[in-house]
């Protein structure tokens, strides 16, 4: 595969991927294909994986990660500051993956590929080529 459709499809796989999991916590997925289905499943999912973390702090930590991974999608879609998005992509989501191992176990991070998609994010920033990204008309 070319190096540039290979960038285009780790662009588009991480961030889609980021507003899917986005819709499925807003409820836009019926209920037999969601992993949590609403709001508060995705909450209380966010204080399993986070015990260390004090009760009231996980609503703020959900918003928080929401809101970047809406940021984070939309930016690796259209090609915007691909490489600085990819890099703290694959930081969002290695402690997403560290915290369900150290709270759950090693399973559940590698049954949602977690730890891949965080590889995959710190893989596309090290691509250097640009292809059909903002980045090519914005120098920003």
């Amino acid at each position: 595969m070319n190096v540039k459709w290979l960038k285009l499809y780790l662009r588009l796989a991480i961030g889609i991927g980021f507003l899917s999991a986005v819709a499925d916590r807003l409820g836009f997925y019926p209920k037999k294909i969601a992993v949590w289905g609403d709001w508060n499943n995705f909450l209380s999912y966010t204080e399993i994986i986070n015990p260390w973390l004090p009760q009231s702090m996980i609503p703020l930590l959900g918003i928080l990660a929401t809101a970047l991974e809406i940021a984070f999608g939309i930016c690796l879609i259209i090609g915007f500051k691909t490489k600085l998005i990819a890099n703290l992509s694959g930081i969002l989501m290695l402690l997403f993956a560290l915290s369900i191992t150290f709270s759950t176990g090693f399973k559940g991070a590698f049954d949602y590929s977690v730890f891949a998609a965080s590889a995959g994010a710190f893989s596309l920033a090290m691509i250097k080529e640009k292809f059909l990204e903002l980045d090519q008309i914005i120098k920003l």
